[in-house]
C-alpha cells in the first residue's frame, strides 16, 4: 500500500506518519500492493481529526474520526476501516456461497462482487418531480433547512447550472457544482 500522510493545520511529524503507517499497514492484507491510501491529519480547535480514503477492488472506503488525541483518532479510524473491509468481504463471500461459487482468488472474488452489485442494485421505490427554481446558494441552504433535508438540488442563479447543497457531518454545508 502507498500511504500518503499529510497535515492540515498541523505538521505531520515523523512519529505521526510512522504511527499512521503502522496502524493502516495492518489493512494491507486486504489490498493490492499498489493501493493508494490518502490520510489527512487536521486539528480544528480541540479536535484532532483523521480522514482516510482508500479503494478496495474499485470500492471506495472512507473513514473519519475526531477525538482530543491524534493517536486515538488514528486508532479509531483504522478500526473503522477494518470493520468496513470485513463487512464488505463477509457480504461478498456470503453471496458467493449462496450462489454456489467457490472463491479461488481475491481478484476473482472482486469480479464476482462487481457482477453481483450490478444484479443487486437497490430499487427505485419512489420518484419525485419538481421544478428547479433559479436561486442563490444561500437561498438553497435556507430552503434545505426549511424542508429538513440533508441536501437540496437547485439551479444556481449566478452560473445557471444545476447545483447541490448538502449538510456535512461537522454541521457546515457543502456545494457540488458541475465543471
Amino acid at each position: 500500500m502507498n500511504i500518503n500522510v499529510r497535515g492540515k493545520n498541523i505538521e505531520a511529524t515523523p512519529a505521526l506518519v510512522d504511527y499512521a503507517n503502522k496502524k493502516l499497514g495492518k489493512l494491507e492484507k486486504h489490498f493490492d500492493k499498489s493501493t493508494d491510501v490518502q490520510v489527512v491529519l487536521s486539528v480544528i480547535k480541540e479536535e484532532h481529526i483523521v480522514e482516510v480514503t482508500m479503494s478496495l477492488n474499485g470500492l471506495i472506503l472512507r473513514g473519519e474520526e475526531a477525538t482530543g488525541d491524534m493517536y486515538a483518532s488514528i486508532d479509531m479510524v483504522a478500526d473503522k476501516l477494518e470493520r468496513q473491509v470485513r463487512k464488505y468481504k463477509t457480504r461478498m463471500n456470503k453471496s458467493l456461497r449462496q450462489r454456489g461459487v467457490r472463491v479461488i482468488s481475491e481478484k476473482q472474488a472482486a469480479v464476482e462482487a462487481e457482477e453481483r452489485a450490478e444484479d443487486e442494485e437497490p430499487k427505485i421505490v419512489k420518484t419525485k418531480r419538481f421544478s428547479l427554481k433559479p436561486m442563490s446558494v444561500e437561498e438553497a441552504i435556507l430552503q434545505m433547512d426549511l424542508l429538513g433535508h440533508n441536501f437540496f438540488v437547485f439551479t444556481n442563479a449566478d452560473s445557471e447550472t444545476i447545483n447541490v447543497v448538502y449538510r456535512r457531518k461537522d454541521g457546515n454545508h457543502g456545494l457540488i457544482e458541475p465543471e
